[in-house]
């Protein structure tokens, strides 16, 4: 079945409420959107998690029916291009043998983010992970779970604060300082030793206890929360989507986030909690929760087994080298070959038999052998810190995308190394400005008909300016073109990083 993409998601604020006329058309897996360059596919990964066995299908889906590549998309799932229009059913099949549509009915709502490192060696720090697997088995066994938008995002913070700064409309921030009732008040970040190995995903009606510390559950940006012991948060989670489909079907204006429910139908924590205690769980209301915040996770090893800083740049010198607890590996511009990916498939097999796909568009190995960060970087991948590719992100562009005015990823591979900056800029090739970076500032860069606007933070697509952004050519357009436009993004890049309205 094939359907229009949606528009990009308002940012308007609730006192203008967002009134739509039609359902939500967010492309998956089973409903396939027409873009330029084929048909696109996007598959949803809970929580980023895969094993080798279904990113092998991945690769083989992208090798049958696509062009050859793999995308990571801003929510750490797939996305599969060039698929022809007749591909559907044999692709359906072939992602259901390997797992990946539990409940077709579900399978664009099933997005899930989650710290890409819990568990891997960061002491003190609880695994959320047997968390989002226990979500997600409630959320697909749910029927009226369906009615949400393929928009709507839950996270799963295993305390660190980074995907808590991704706007989710449901939040659970592990570890939290909070007093839940009859329970006492919960351990502090770093009171209670991580759980050991991988956690294989609970069977159907266990209690989810591995990670143990209580939790804080937070509504959309809401400054308050609600604090639930661990084992309650997989059904807390759900019971938050059930309030806002409550409260989008009392609007009626067919809000697809929190952000866009009218003030009077605004969620409240207070309410959430009362909820929970009225469904028996043990819920309590806090009136101004923390909100830690943590940079995602850079290229290189992270975690145990002494590692954390060690090299990572694939430089063989002799020297015996620790296995690394977790490999972080960054994909360019969020797209991969087959080949490349099957590298990193091969890597796992070798490892935790498992790859974590994060909203960075970088994929996380647990337990990397220790020739891991040479054979990635062999592969044209990024595995040591410090690279220009960090902080460079894009749209599809051209040819993919019909909307764009120029071949983005083309322009932004031309200036990457001329344009280093501290500030993250990202390309696009229209004015929705698709796929740009939230809960931060960043560098716009978009294309016109005649070229590129670049404008810095302090001077927004959102923020009102005095003068007009400089207009600058395509770097495809010949090497002074290219340097002018690095020279324009480098000096936008290295100003001092200033608030923005995402």
């Amino acid at each position: 079945m094939l359907a229009a993409m949606p528009p990009p998601p308002s940012t308007a604020p609730r006192d203008v409420p967002v009134i739509r006329d039609g359902g939500d058309a967010c492309p998956g897996a089973l409903r396939l959107h027409a873009a330029d360059d084929g048909h696109l596919a996007r598959v949803r990964l809970p929580g980023g998690l895969l094993t080798t066995r279904q990113a092998a299908a991945l690769a083989d889906a992208a090798d049958r029916h696509g062009d050859g590549h793999l995308e990571l998309t801003s929510r750490g799932n797939v996305q599969l291009r060039g698929l022809p229009d007749a591909c559907g059913a044999d692709l359906a099949r072939l992602l259901d043998a390997a797992g990946l549509l539990p409940a077709p009915t579900h399978e664009r709502v099933r997005n899930i983010v989650a710290t890409p490192l819990s568990g891997c060696g960061a002491a003190g720090r609880p695994d959320v992970l047997p968390w989002v697997r226990e979500f997600d088995r409630l959320l697909c066994a749910d029927p009226r779970a369906a009615a949400l938008s393929g928009r709507f995002l839950f996270a799963f913070d295993d305390g660190r604060g980074d995907v808590a700064a991704l706007d989710p409309d449901v939040t659970v921030l592990a570890g939290a300082d909070a007093e839940v009732p009859g329970r006492g008040p919960a351990r502090r970040n770093g009171s209670a030793p991580p759980p050991t190995g991988l956690l294989p995903a609970p069977s159907a009606g266990d209690a989810v206890r591995t990670a143990g510390p209580q939790a804080l559950v937070r509504l959309g940006a809401a400054a308050d929360a609600v604090a639930v012991a661990g084992a309650d948060v997989p059904r807390a989670a759900l019971l938050a989507a059930a309030y806002f489909l409550d409260a989008e079907a009392a609007a009626g204006t067919k809000a697809w986030r929190v952000a866009e429910l009218p003030a009077e139908h605004a969620l409240s924590a207070r309410e959430f909690a009362t909820r929970l205690t009225a469904s028996g769980i043990d819920a309590g209301y806090v009136p101004d929760a923390a909100r830690p915040h943590a940079t995602p996770p850079r290229p290189g090893s992270h975690g145990g087994r002494g590692t954390e800083g060690s090299d990572a740049s694939g430089v063989d010198d002799g020297r015996p080298r620790p296995r690394p607890a977790a490999l972080c590996a960054l994909i360019p511009l969020g797209r991969l070959t087959t080949a490349q990916w099957r590298t990193l498939l091969a890597v796992a097999e070798e490892g935790a038999g498992e790859l974590r796909l994060t909203p960075w568009r970088s994929v996380v190995l647990p337990d990397a052998p220790a020739d891991a960060p040479a054979r990635l970087a062999a592969a044209g991948l990024v595995v040591a810190p410090g690279s220009p590719w960090e902080t460079v992100t894009a749209c599809t562009g051209r040819p993919g995308c019909a909307k764009s005015h120029a071949d983005v990823r083309a322009d932004a591979r031309a200036v990457a190394d001329r344009a280093a900056g501290a500030l993250p800029v990202h390309w696009s090739g229209c004015a929705r400005r698709c796929g740009h970076p939230r809960g931060t500032a960043w560098v716009d860069v978009v294309a016109t008909p005649d070229g590129y606007t670049v404008t810095p933070p302090a001077h927004g697509p959102h923020a009102p300016t005095d003068s007009p952004p400089p207009h600058v050519p395509r770097a495809v357009d010949g090497p002074t073109a290219a340097e002018r436009l690095a020279a324009a993004v480098a000096a936008a890049r290295a100003l001092p990083q200033t608030p923005q309205v995402p």
